[in-house]
């Protein structure tokens, strides 16, 4: 009897402590997104409207020429990789100075770096999807796009998408705290991954080796995973889900740690 009276409590604790952490993060995600956007003009719409201009310019860009996209058509294909891209860019880049900016926050005890983060991820996640979503669909009315062909495969991808960026939002923030220097190369890089992510071609289009060595980018294999789940012509030949999930584990568990370490010495006056 006792130890069901103790279980339940454990349980009404946990669950009133993911609540709490629930509005937590909820009323960090509506600071983000007040801070970053606003509420003058269209404000809000921002989110969304920002990463969908930039790749609706990236569309048409490839909408005048046939590259060779596997039966896949390059308007379509092209908003798939940038708006997904653009998602893994704006965690990456946005955590480089999240905690001078937020520093404030840290007075509250229940907040917390994981939380700050998390909040700016889910607002980057959502400002892509719906930017994804709106040119996709687009594209059905004009007759170049059909439906997700493997819908579950593509709600896949863009998880591990979330949790690979998500992963590397929290190693930078801690690794670009108090140093400048790390901070300086954040940028470039996301530039440079560009090319290499796997977000404008099929892994296939690429000889050997070079194809073998992609085959160790997590990066790469997810938009493969993408592309599979939601064009139909789309191969899963070279997408490696396990291997994924566990660059994706060993980055998570690095960057918690960094976390915990950074806000160690962090000194709040």
């Amino acid at each position: 009897m006792i130890s069901d009276v103790s279980g339940s409590t454990g349980d009404r604790g946990f669950w009133y402590g993911l609540r709490v952490q629930g509005n937590v993060i909820g009323a960090l995600l509506m600071r983000e997104l007040h801070t970053r956007y606003g509420r003058e003009n269209i404000g809000y719409l921002w989110v969304f409207l920002e990463p969908l201009s930039l790749a609706s310019a990236v569309a048409l860009l490839h909408a005048g020429h046939g590259l060779p996209h596997g039966g896949i058509h390059p308007v379509p294909f092209a908003i798939l990789g940038y708006t997904m891209f653009l998602m893994f860019r704006g965690m990456v880049t946005r955590a480089d100075g999240a905690l001078e900016s937020n520093m404030p926050l840290l007075y509250h005890r229940r907040v917390t770096i994981f939380d700050m983060m998390l909040a700016r991820g889910l607002l980057e996640t959502v400002g892509s999807i719906m930017s994804f979503a709106v040119l996709m669909s687009l594209m059905g009315i004009l007759g170049l796009a059909d439906s997700p062909s493997r819908p579950y495969e593509l709600l896949l991808g863009i998880w591990l998408l979330f949790w690979l960026s998500f992963s590397l939002s929290l190693l930078i923030c801690a690794w670009t705290h108090d140093n400048r220097l790390v901070a300086r190369f954040v940028h470039p890089i996301t530039y440079i991954l560009m090319p290499l992510s796997g977000a404008f071609y099929q892994v296939s289009w690429v000889p050997e080796p070079y194809r073998s060595w992609l085959g160790w980018f997590p990066l790469t294999g997810i938009f493969e995973l993408l592309r599979y789940g939601q064009f139909h012509m789309a191969k899963d030949t070279y997408v490696y889900v396990p291997y994924i999930a566990g660059c994706c584990l060993l980055l998570s568990y690095a960057g918690l740690v960094s976390i915990k370490v950074t806000r160690r010495h962090i000194h709040l006056q």
